[in-house]
């Protein structure tokens, strides 16, 4: 793999991934583009103890342009867009319009009441073009692609969990108008976190809870195990990775892939896992097209890297998995998070795990 590093005109930073290690990237990109202006914020709600991002400036963002406005696209053809080069392979740059961005935040400023803490959103954004095909998906991708991907989030999550301020690096990919992409290129985020979310927060707390309580047994072991032995969920399994339904799936097709030996982060992992990786990862994203059969549109989904924290106690607890879920329960019926799901985030799934499993076993490749 080739990294090479570039400026846009407005002072973002761009990077391209390339599989040719002759590969040659100084396009110059020569739009009159002004200099970014964000208004980040970050406020800690008192019940709950979490953080909420505030972005007024994000509402200005780039929405379903059609294609051949397309802003992931390669610059050709005399159109200028966000990637200055005619062709590439992996592409990623600091969102134009991020949600966290700048340098390390003070602490968390205070107010009269001793209720409201807020600080400045810092942070980092990152957009992933995974490839220069517009009308291709992540599904599409060659292993060799796949494969650089990876390498890409793992040289990402890398570099920024060293930047001053960030706590924990989230890589992730929404996928489909039904999840709110507004940009149909076939494209992730990177999300540089300036605390630790409250997802991971709970995961941490419940894993240290299990060791306290089974004399010292890691809790994400023990339960990738369990999954493994109970076989009524796993979906797809290799030598160094396994796919699973979980026993509590919240969502109506929901699939964690595994590593077998824990790591906390993707700069972990051994080669001979990141070798493997594409051929299983790809294997599911072409089943989830498959679930609802030949006649529906490509299923939409949303897929998570959950990675350990850069420093939070409890780290060596945490084991890297990405989790694959759609919001679609059956043929045209989306699953909405009405009343429970929103309002008490008790989640009602109405397709059980071990149906969700056997229906993903069904669709697998020919």
């Amino acid at each position: 793999m080739k990294k090479t590093a570039n400026r846009l005109a407005d002072g973002r930073e761009i990077l391209y991934f390339d599989a040719r290690d002759d590969a040659v990237r100084d396009a110059a990109d020569r739009r009159p583009l002004p200099s970014t202006a964000t208004s980040s914020e970050i406020r800690r709600d008192p019940l709950l103890g979490e953080w909420v991002a505030v972005t007024a400036h994000r509402q200005s963002r780039t929405y379903h342009p059609p294609a051949d406005e397309c802003p992931l696209c390669p610059s050709r053809n005399g159109r200028a867009t966000e990637i200055p080069e005619p062709d590439y392979d992996v592409a990623v740059f600091e969102n134009r319009f991020p949600s966290f961005t700048g340098g390390p935040a003070p602490e968390a400023a205070g107010d009269p009441h001793g209720l409201f803490p807020h600080r400045p959103g810092a942070g980092r954004c990152e957009v992933v073009c995974y490839t220069a095909d517009h009308d291709a998906s992540f599904a599409d991708l060659t292993e060799p692609q796949a494969r650089l991907v990876l390498d890409a989030w793992t040289d990402r999550t890398a570099e920024l969990s060293g930047h001053p301020g960030v706590e924990q690096v989230f890589c992730f990919e929404n996928r489909g108008r039904e999840i709110g992409v507004t940009l149909g290129h076939p494209h992730g985020q990177i999300y540089a976190y300036p605390f630790v979310t409250p997802r991971t927060d709970r995961m941490l707390r419940s894993a240290a809870a299990h060791r306290e309580r089974t004399g010292g047994r890691n809790l994400h072991d023990d339960l990738r195990d369990a999954e493994v032995a109970d076989g009524r969920r796993v979906v797809a399994s290799g030598e160094h990775w396994v796919a699973f339904v979980p026993y509590a799936a919240r969502w109506p097709y929901e699939v964690h892939l595994h590593p077998r030996r824990r790591v906390p982060d993707l700069p972990a992992l051994d080669e001979a896992a990141r070798a493997e990786f594409p051929r299983i990862y790809l294997d599911l994203l072409r089943r989830f097209d498959r679930i609802f059969g030949p006649e529906e549109p490509p299923t939409p989904y949303i897929s998570a890297w959950h990675q350990a924290p850069v420093a939070a106690a409890g780290r060596q607890d945490f084991a890297l998995h990405l989790e694959l879920f759609t919001i679609r329960r059956t043929s045209g019926k989306l699953k909405y998070l009405a009343g429970s799901e929103s309002g008490m985030n008790v989640f009602i799934n109405d397709v059980p795990p071990e149906a969700a499993a056997q229906r993903l076993r069904e669709v697998a490749s020919p």
